[in-house]
């Protein structure tokens, strides 16, 4: 398939194709997976822990997804040098031999692009047979260090519906170009067959209403639902007294799934998306498990290309170390004018409650 990128020739051009194909490889492979352990009645066995990777908990559904990648990258390193990140092992450097095959190299100053994978956002999603997972990709250009979300310059998202889901959607974004969005339809129960005619620009709505709409606070462990419900309480009873409100009609919804989450952005169900988790206190100075910028990065280039405003809990611009650690805490809104809105109320109920880190 042809796959239309304006603007100058760069990396991410040249690798978007081999990218989409490795996506979509993956997405066949889990929903084969699920669906066989939907026929064979052991889907329980899918959250099987099969390792503690550097950035989370590696389940028996990720394994098959993360094999696919390790092999991509072999086959990549073979053309040339790069750097790919997964959450099992971190960063790590290929590139080929002179001897033929592909070594390991020492660091990033090797002139190639620089690659995150998240190969199952959203697993847990899978893990029930609930909603969808996404294939995440977050390309950044070559250069001598660990890239920041600011040096991603593609963002690539494939969507992994559960065993119900009878079509699924791919998005892409090169920085500075805007965001496209297929749909295709599964044909086979793994494979997809693109929909007639070109894939086309997704971009936000205008709407600025503050109800008739998901408005959700990310929350799903149990030990951080507590503050953050204080956090919510207040925000929804600002917007009440202070832009009328109707807030019988601002709704929750809880995707366990980062990239899911500015999906439901770019495409106007959600009005905005609040994770403070990262700054709620808990007992004994414990850290809750948070989004990671791998989970995110390539998902939230995809998403600002397409119109949706960002920023971190403090309002301030978001910029972060691309690795398996660091913690994000961040607000999304559907757009502009709902960002003027809303960021001041949001402000104020999250500065009312002491039980936040700064």
């Amino acid at each position: 398939m042809s796959l239309p990128v304006v603007g100058a020739p760069s990396p991410w051009a040249g690798e978007l194709a081999g990218l989409l194909e490795l996506s979509r490889m993956i997405r066949s492979g889990v929903r084969r997976h699920v669906a066989s352990a939907i026929g064979e009645g052991s889907l329980a066995a899918l959250a099987h822990h099969a390792a503690e990777g550097v950035g989370d908990v590696t389940f028996a559904l990720d394994e098959p997804a993360e094999r696919a990648v390790e092999a991509w990258m072999h086959a990549r390193a073979l053309r040339g040098p790069l750097s790919v990140l997964t959450e099992d092992t971190g960063w790590r450097h290929v590139g080929p031999a002179p001897s033929g095959g592909w070594q390991a190299l020492g660091d990033f100053d090797h002139g190639g692009p620089r690659i995150a994978f998240d190969p199952i956002d959203g697993t847990r999603n899978l893990l029930g047979d609930l909603r969808s997972g996404w294939v995440v990709v977050s390309f950044c250009d070559p250069g001598p260090a660990a890239p920041h979300l600011s040096d991603v310059t593609g963002g690539l998202l494939v969507e992994i519906p559960p065993s119900l889901g009878g079509c699924c959607r791919e998005i892409w974004a090169s920085r500075g170009n805007g965001c496209q969005m297929q749909t295709s339809r599964i044909v086979d129960g793994s494979t997809a067959a693109a929909t007639p005619g070109l894939p086309g620009p997704l971009r936000v709505d205008d709407s600025d209403r503050c109800d008739h709409g998901y408005f959700p606070f990310f929350r799903y462990a149990p030990a951080v639902r507590p503050a953050i419900a204080r956090v919510e309480a207040a925000f929804f009873k600002l917007l009440e007294a202070e832009l009328g409100a109707d807030i019988r009609h601002c709704w929750d919804d809880q995707s366990c799934a980062s990239a899911d989450q500015l999906v439901h952005l770019m495409t106007g169900r959600y009005r905005m998306l609040c994770d403070l988790r990262p700054r709620v206190e808990l007992p004994g100075n414990e850290r809750p498990t948070p989004t990671k910028p791998y989970d995110v990065a390539g998902a939230m280039l995809c998403a600002a290309e397409a119109g949706v405003v960002l920023t971190d809990t403090h309002g301030a611009e978001l910029d972060f170390e691309l690795d398996c650690v660091t913690p994000v805490d961040w607000i999304g809104y559907a757009n502009g004018p709902t960002a003027a809105k809303l960021a001041g109320p949001l402000s104020k109920a999250i500065l009312a409650e002491s039980p936040l880190r700064a």
